[in-house]
Order: structure tokens, then sequence, then C-alpha cells
């Protein structure tokens, strides 16, 4: 018999772990370029591999959990992450710690998509509440990590923390193992065939491309925000990442209001709000000459972005009950591209124009979004 809120909470406990993935190995950094004495561009190629390594995992979830159950998927991918976690700590070349990293990124990959498809399945009602409070484990994970790091940093090296969380995982797998899933969705030898007809969906490639921007706002800021402060207000290095823990805070936050008090607010109401929450924080982190003021819109945008993905997964939960993981994983991949190419074209800019054009290319992503969103709109009407 299926669990609802035995599988709901193990599906919190696999975005907890996506949200470690996805930050640890920046935490730890400083600690695998003393031990294995790798210059900043090695480093930087370890930051090329973790994300080609979520969209790996990404690409490969959907059409597994559809044709085969989340079961085993789950299971493996914690198995890998967790592989993953015992390499980046004890690794004993570059080269395996390499092929350590891109496995740890499938997993995560794999479990983020994994888990956000199951909630939509069981869900009947309320889809995007729920994958909203999904999203807010994702934020603790997130935020957790290094927080956990920096306790215990000076009791334990790193590779101890490391391979600890890479048990854990484990013991998550072997929680998925035992659990009851929903059965496999497509049963039948000819789902490949059936699946082609979802590329021709006009609505899955819109909300795709909602969630391309979507994704990639939420890296520019990621990864550019402590540059940003440093260079234009002059901020420690400290104090601009603790401005970075804002946004995140904001996003889970927001995503805690959306799962509970707003959890029956009709969507099409709650995204103006959103968009504007977005817009308002662009201004106040580009006008902004202080550091209240650019926090200010640091926790602005994060919950203005908190509605995006649980509410565009939803929708396309609703729309293909019987291809979830599929239109998921299609979802997901594009927008996990988004990420990467206009992170790597803000790179190019900041570079020859400066840090400041990263508001300008966070403002104009929003107004794709919100002319992205319109068309979705329409769709949705009957």
């Amino acid at each position: 018999m299926i669990n609802k809120k035995l599988l709901f909470s193990a599906a919190c406990a696999g975005m907890l772990f996506f949200g470690v993935c996805l930050i640890t190995l920046g935490a730890v950094v400083p600690d695998l370029k003393d031990t294995y004495g790798i210059s900043d561009l090695e480093a930087g190629t370890l930051f090329s591999i973790l994300p080609f390594g979520v969209l790996t995992g990404s690409f490969i979830f959907g059409p597994v959990c559809d044709r085969f159950g989340y079961k085993f998927l789950l299971s493996i991918s914690c198995v890998c992450m967790a592989i993953g976690l015992e390499g980046i700590a004890f690794a004993p070349t570059v080269l395996v710690l390499n092929s350590c990293v891109f496995l740890f990124g499938a997993g995560g990959g794999a479990i983020n998509g994994a888990t956000n498809a199951l909630v939509a399945d069981i869900s009947h009602t309320n889809k995007g509440a729920n994958l909203s409070l999904l999203g807010v484990f994702f934020g603790i994970g997130a935020l957790g990590m290094p927080f956990i790091l920096g306790l215990l940093q000076h009791h334990f090296r790193y590779t101890v923390i490391c391979a600890a969380t890479g048990i854990a995982c484990v013991v998550l797998g072997a929680l998925y193992a035992i659990l009851s899933f929903p059965e496999s969705k497509q049963q039948e030898k000819k789902t490949g065939i059936k699946n082609k007809y979802l590329l021709k969906e006009s609505f899955l490639w819109l909300i795709a491309f909602f969630l391309f921007f979507q994704s990639s706002f939420e890296a520019i800021i990621n990864n550019w925000t402590t540059t940003y402060l440093s260079s234009r207000i002059q901020l420690e290095k400290e104090t601009a990442l603790f401005g970075l823990s804002l946004f995140v805070t904001g996003m889970a936050v927001m995503r805690l209001l959306l799962g509970s008090i707003f959890r029956t607010a009709k969507k099409v109401r709650l995204f103006p709000l959103l968009f504007g929450l977005i817009a308002l924080g662009i201004l106040c982190f580009t006008a902004g000459n202080n550091f209240p003021s650019v926090a200010t819109g640091l926790v602005l945008m994060g919950a203005g972005l908190a509605g995006g993905f649980p509410f565009m997964l939803g929708y396309l939960g609703s729309r293909y009950p019987s291809a979830s993981g599929t239109v998921f994983s299609i979802a997901l991949t594009v927008a996990l591209t988004g990420n990467i190419l206009i992170n790597y074209s803000t790179g190019i800019i900041v570079q020859y124009y400066g840090v400041r054009h990263v508001a300008t290319i966070a403002g104009t992503e929003l107004v794709f979004m919100i002319l992205l969103y319109l068309f979705i709109i329409k769709k949705l009407k009957p």
C-alpha cells in the first residue's frame, strides 16, 4: 500500500540532499586545492563538470521513471551521490576526483527531477503548493551544508564530513529501496513512439523556456552576487557571502508561504505579485549603494523567483499525468542548458563590459519570463 505522506517525506529528504549536492563542491574547493595541489583553472574544471553531471541526470531520469517506476532510479541515484561524496573525500587522483564529481552531479540531477515528478504524481490537487514545500528542502540543504562545514571544520576535516554525508545518502537509498511507489505509468514497449508526440507540444516548450530563463536568472545571482557586491559597493567577502545567503533564504521562505498560507490561491493571481517582487528586487539591487538596500533586493528577487519551478512543473504534471517524468526531464534539461549558456555568456559580458551588467541581464530575463508566461496563460484557458 502506498503511503503518500511517507513518500512526500522521502522526496523532501532527497531534495535536501540535492541542495547539499549543488553547494558542497564550492564549499570544499579550497580544501581540494590544498589536498591535490590543483590550480584555479583545474578547480574551474570541477565547477564545469558538476553542471554537466546534473544535466545528464536531469536528461535520463524522466523516461526511466515513466518506464520502470521511481524505486530503481532513486535508489541508484543515491548510490551515485554517495560514490561522488566518498570520491570528493578520498579520491587518489584528480582524474578520479573529476569522475566522482560527475557521478555526484548526475545522481543529484536525477534525484531533483524524480522527487519533483513523484510529488506531482501523488498530489491530485495543489500540485504547485506541494512542489513549493518540496523546494523548501532544497534551500535547507543549500544553506545547511556550508553551516555544517563551518561549524565542524575545527573538529573534523572536510573528508570526514563528506564521507559521513555519503553514508547518509546510502541510508536514503536503502529507504527508497523498501518503500512502495506508484507503478510505472508506461509499461508498454512503444512508449518511445508516444513520447515523440510530446516534442510537438507547444505548451511543454513554452514552460521549458520559461524555466530556461528562470534557471539562468538564479544562476547569475548565485554565481555573480559576491563579485558584484565586492566591486560595486566594496563589501568584504564574508558580508557578500551573507548577502547571497539572503537570496536563498528569501526563496525558501516564500516557497514555505506558497505551500501553506497561499496554498489554495490561484496561480494566475500570484504570478503578477511574484514578477513585481523580482522587478522591485532588481531595482533595489541596481540602485542601492549600501548593503541594506542591496540585501533587500536579494531577498525580494529570491522571493519572486520562488514560484517559478514549482508552479510551472505543477502545470506540466497536471497537463501530462501519464508522462510526467518525461516532460519534467525535458523541461529541466532545457532549464539547465539555459543555466550553463547564460551563465557563460554573463562571464563574457562581465569581462568586457563590467559586473554592473549582471543586473541588466537579470532584467532582460525577467522580460522574457513575463512574455512567456502570457503565452502560457493563454494555453491554460479552456
